[in-house]
């Protein structure tokens, strides 16, 4: 009888504590509401490009008109939005300033809150993007479009899937934080080619073929170019999207978690 209960025990109790963590972590992020439409506008670049590309050579690039380009650069600012991850600034702070030892204390592993906490910002930030969505659309009546619902619904997953993959590459470099106090300068310095080729300052379409070829060859274009596309109803190998995105993930996932182990045998030998 316990055989066969246990499975169904254990997943009551998985989904018991994901509501506890995602209900209590939304309720911290109510409280930080001016600050999330701070951040929410932080995100605006692929707005600030799309005035930009809007008055330079649009037909220049391949299969893109006027209103095709208003459609890639606000469905990047939507993708951008839901796929932001900050956990190496969070866990840098909670280790500099001593929150890091009780939370190691606790059964559960400090990552799953950041990651509760991701995905209630999230929740948090949807009022802001909506809102400035409906604002862009005021300006360019022709930014408003309705998705397919199956170029939706895989815009949706890849842009969870991104979500993930990027959280699970920044997690690997917030390791280098039991090593190092400002771990967090390395991230800054991915921020430069992220935004470059990930499909935020312009399509890949817009990029010379060898420039477009090694970026294909990075995770960026695939964390917003490719579902950017999806949603905006762009043409883009779906079946090779989601494999990129699922191979980098598994390729960061077990050196996160063997620099997890690593460091944590080096911060207990340093409180010890």
């Amino acid at each position: 009888m316990s055989r066969h209960h246990g499975p169904d025990r254990s997943l009551r109790h998985a989904v018991r504590l994901a509501r506890v963590l995602l209900s209590s972590q939304y309720a911290l992020m109510l409280e930080f509401r001016a600050e999330i439409v701070l951040w929410a506008l932080s995100g605006v670049l692929p707005l600030i490009m799309l005035g930009l590309w809007s008055g330079t050579g649009v037909a220049s690039i391949p299969g893109f008109t006027p209103q095709r380009l208003v459609h890639y650069f606000l469905a990047a600012f939507v993708v951008r939005q839901f796929t932001i991850v900050w956990v190496i600034h969070a866990f840098e702070e909670d280790a500099l300033q001593g929150r890091l030892s009780p939370a190691l204390l606790q059964p559960l592993n400090p990552f799953w809150r950041y990651l509760a906490a991701h995905v209630s910002e999230q929740a948090t930030r949807l009022p802001f993007v909506l809102a400035i969505v409906a604002l862009v659309a005021l300006v360019h009546p022709a930014a408003l479009w309705w998705p397919t619902p199956a170029g939706l619904l895989l815009a949706l997953l890849a842009t969870h899937l991104a979500f993930l993959v990027r959280f699970v590459i920044q997690s690997a470099l917030t390791m280098l934080c039991f090593w190092s106090e400002r771990a967090a300068a390395l991230e800054r310095l991915l921020l430069i080619p992220y935004l470059f080729l990930s499909g935020l300052v312009a399509p890949l379409e817009a990029f010379p073929e060898p420039m477009r070829s090694f970026a294909l060859n990075t995770p960026f274009p695939w964390m917003v170019w490719f579902p950017a596309q999806l949603l905006s109803g762009g043409t883009v190998p779906v079946a090779r999207g989601f494999g990129v995105l699922a191979a980098w993930g598994l390729l960061f996932l077990p050196i996160a978690v063997l620099l997890w182990r690593a460091g944590l045998r080096r911060y207990s030998a340093m409180g010890a």
